[in-house]
């Protein structure tokens, strides 16, 4: 017997009650790339980056559906998404070297969604 999941929910099946809080995930970010996160913490900081993008890439998506298909500033984002999209399936890596690495990768994703929401004119 065949399994099946549903399909993830859509924006417009789910309404938001709140707003994406970028300040906050912009402190992940800085912790991730500025700080440099301890070792200990960083399935913690790869998990909660990785909350964010799934919280980022629906709102975006949803403002950039709503530009001219080929404005630049929806080209770019639906990218970002996409990438970001790529980013969420890679898995947590061996060593410590390469959790770091993806925590920074993941970063670097959620800092794109965040500038990619606000040119699009998210509220934050």
């Amino acid at each position: 017997m065949a399994h099946r999941t549903a399909p993830a929910p859509t924006a417009a099946e789910h309404p938001r009650t709140e707003l994406p809080d970028l300040e906050t995930m912009r402190v992940s970010v800085r912790h991730a790339l500025v700080e440099g996160p301890q070792a200990e913490e960083l399935m913690t900081l790869a998990e909660t980056l990785r909350g964010h993008m799934r919280v980022l890439m629906p709102e975006v998506s949803e403002l950039a559906a709503r530009q001219p298909r080929n404005a630049m500033a929806a080209v770019g984002a639906r990218a970002a998404i996409q990438e970001a999209d790529r980013k969420l399936r890679v898995g947590d890596g061996g060593t410590q070297a390469l959790r770091l690495a993806l925590v920074q990768r993941l970063a670097r994703c959620v800092d794109s969604l965040c500038r990619h929401y606000e040119n699009l004119g998210g509220q934050a």
